[in-house]
């Protein structure tokens, strides 16, 4: 597939068949990840891969508990339902029943930051972002190469402290997000709608604006 195909037709994906992902789509993706740019080349990351039923179960029972308060999920599939246009119901439905259950995707993979140098001592900073999420994407682009579908998620902020217990992270490792990953169901990738590359676009000073 055409790399600028990959990009113009990758689309949050939220809705997965149950059919499982092969070894090596997995590591493919993951071969894609380990090849962004890094602070000093530290390569400061770790990739965990949830297929486990039982483990992906305890995640999503917790990811559903905490939109479940306060009847927060409840609110979320009547809003959908109000909604006139149809394309916008259907995405707002299926962001819904993805956080009632997210472990229908096949896989969940959780990207870690681990042992930070001193250079960027921060896990939560924006260096240490800067350090894995270029990599994250790549892992993302590579799942739509290869006809998968992802999200980026940040669930483990709220969930961090189930992550590390549920899965034996080390204390120097830090979860910075779950991608849930699998073939889409329901869901078709782009071309997506942004807004035009013209319009955020400045030259050599803010608000100085060139026709292409």
């Amino acid at each position: 597939m055409d790399f600028f195909e990959v990009i113009q037709t990758q689309r949050s994906i939220r809705s997965f068949k149950p059919d499982p992902v092969p070894d090596e789509v997995i590591w493919k993706m993951i071969d894609a990840a380990v090849r962004a740019p890094s602070s000093a080349n530290a390569q400061p990351w770790g990739w965990l891969i949830v297929r486990d039923e039982q483990k992906k179960k305890v995640f999503a029972d917790a990811v559903r508990a905490r939109f479940e308060e306060g009847g927060r999920l409840q609110r979320m599939k009547e809003d959908a339902a109000r909604i006139e246009d149809p394309r916008q119901r259907r995405m707002a439905e299926r962001g819904a029943e993805f956080f009632e259950n997210v472990a229908a995707a096949p896989v969940l993979i959780i990207p870690c930051l681990v042992n930070l140098t001193p250079a960027v001592s921060d896990m939560n900073g924006l260096f240490a972002g800067a350090s894995i999420y270029g990599a994250v994407q790549n892992l993302m682009l590579a799942a739509r190469a290869q006809g998968l579908g992802t999200v980026l998620t940040t669930m483990s902020r709220f969930h961090e402290a189930l992550i590390k217990g549920e899965f034996g992270l080390p204390d120097d490792v830090q979860p910075v997000a779950v991608v849930p990953v699998g073939y889409p169901r329901g869901q078709r990738f782009g071309p997506t709608t942004r807004k035009p590359a013209e319009t955020v676009t400045h030259w050599d000073a803010w608000g100085a604006n060139k026709d292409r």
